[in-house]
This record gives structure tokens, sequence and C-alpha cells, in this order.
């Protein structure tokens, strides 16, 4: 990404939106739509299943998403949301109405586009399954890495570990409610913790909102490991961090894959960035 559009820290990249170095001042960009998106899923020939609870804001033609725990957002918070300009959103005491409200933003004056260092990957029509194994294999290509080396992967998706096994790699699956995955492994919590004894991260968009993203990131950029994020949480914010400690990006804005069965499509970025810049 170049300087003009890049952030090194995410608090840089929110003081540079506040300032209007990117676009419009946000003060004068209006939130029109608020909505939430609540949805239970089980897989055909899977034995568990999860629910995920999505936050969405509508600027112009954008919208931008933070994904929260279901069950944790209060429902004032879409009501907050309607009709407030993008610099008081970014200022609201709930992390995930800040995420996307920034990424609404970034998603109306940096769309994924070629212009931005986006490659868009068709995503076909199929079951829920289907499409999960392939929006898993786009984003499990964003890693190079040889057979029998570790990644870390920070929200637990069956599929993307079933990619990773697919590819001779190792992972730690982790995830701050624990547990156990599909074929009983262990999840662990601590994903700094877990992250010293991997060779690669793989990381949900998700960490933009619960505050666990930046510790990541730096420890990605210190030691130089690959960081490649799946993002429908902050799917135009993530990929400013590209050359910053992200080494890849693989965006799907709303409408998600697990909403509709006909076709969609996925935004990939692999750290070439406009203008042949980091």
């Amino acid at each position: 990404m170049t300087t003009a559009t890049s952030g090194v820290s995410y608090d840089d990249l929110v003081a540079r939106v506040r300032a209007g170095a990117l676009g419009p001042d946000p003060a004068t960009q209006r939130i029109s739509v608020a909505f939430t998106t609540r949805q239970a899923v089980r897989h055909d020939g899977r034995g568990t299943g999860y629910r995920n609870e999505v936050l969405s804001l509508r600027l112009a033609e954008a919208v931008g998403s933070c994904a929260v725990e279901p069950g944790t957002l209060p429902d004032s918070a879409v009501e907050d949301c309607v009709g407030a300009d993008v610099a008081r959103l970014l200022e609201h005491p709930l992390p995930p109405v800040r995420v996307a409200a920034l990424d609404a933003y970034l998603m109306h004056v940096l769309p994924h586009t070629p212009a931005q260092g986006a490659r868009t990957l068709p995503l076909l029509a199929g079951s829920s399954l289907e499409k999960s194994r392939a929006r898993a294999q786009a984003v499990v290509a964003l890693l190079d890495l040889p057979p029998g080396a570790t990644v870390l992967v920070v929200g637990v998706v069956n599929s993307l570990l079933e990619a990773l096994r697919s590819r001779g790699l190792r992972y730690v699956p982790c995830d701050l409610k624990g547990g156990e995955t599909e074929w009983g492994e262990p999840v662990v919590t601590d994903a700094l913790a877990a992250a010293g004894s991997c060779d690669a991260l793989l990381v949900s968009g998700m960490t933009l909102g619960n505050g666990t993203f930046e510790p990541l990131r730096r420890h990605a950029l210190a030691h130089g490991k690959q960081l490649v994020m799946f993002a429908q949480t902050g799917s135009a914010v993530l990929p400013r961090f590209l050359g910053h400690g992200v080494s890849g990006v693989c965006a799907e804005p709303y409408p998600f894959f697990w909403l509709d069965g006909g076709p969609g499509v996925l935004h990939r970025y692999d750290g070439c960035c406009p203008g042949g810049g980091r």
C-alpha cells in the first residue's frame, strides 16, 4: 500500500482518517443504514456448528462490518449509528461500532479495486460447505510456506484447518472461546503466547473488534513472519497494513458467503501494492 494510504498502526490509521488525510472529512460522512446479521450454521457432514453476529453500517454505496461475540452487542448500538457521522462513530464507546465505521469509510474512499492492489476472485455458487471450502482455499493460498510448517490460526474455522492439512501444514488453533476443533484438537485461548512457536499467522479480522490485532501485527513485524488476514470484519481496513506486518488479506465485504447460495466475490491482496510499493 502506498504511503499515502497506509497506517503504521491501527491508531495511526484512525488518526489519519479523522484528519481527512485519506478522503473527505469523516464529520461530513453520515451512516444511512445500520443493521445486524445473526446466523447459526451446521454444514452437512460436520459434527459441530457455530454462530455469527455482525454489525454493518452503510455509507453511500459502501458497507462496513465488524463481527461480535453473539449476544454481546446491545440493541441501542444500531440506533446510535443511524444518521450519525463517521467522525462521531470513530469515538463511540463500543469497539465494534468504531471498527464498522472505519471499515465503511475506507470501503467508500478506497474500495477493493486493482488500483488499490486487490485481485478479485469469483466465489462460485454452491452449498454452505462448498462455499466455505472454496473461501478457505483462497485464504490459505496467500501463505507461502513449505510442508511441515506450523500456522497459528486465530479464529477457528474448520474449513481453514482442512485446507491447511491438505497442503501438509501443521496448525495451532486459537479462539477466545477455547474448546475443541471438529476433530477433537484442543483450541488455545492466548494467541500471542502461542505465536512464538509458529512459523506464520492466519488471523480473523474479528481481532480488530476485540483488540487483539495490534499485538499480533507487531509480533509478525518484529519476527519477520507472514501474517495473512481473512476479513469479513474490516475488509477495507486490513489492506492498509500491507507491508506493516500484514503480508496478505482475503477481504470479503458484506454480503458474506454464508448469506446466500449464489455466486459471490473475494478480494485478495498479497503484499503487492499500487505503484510497486510495499
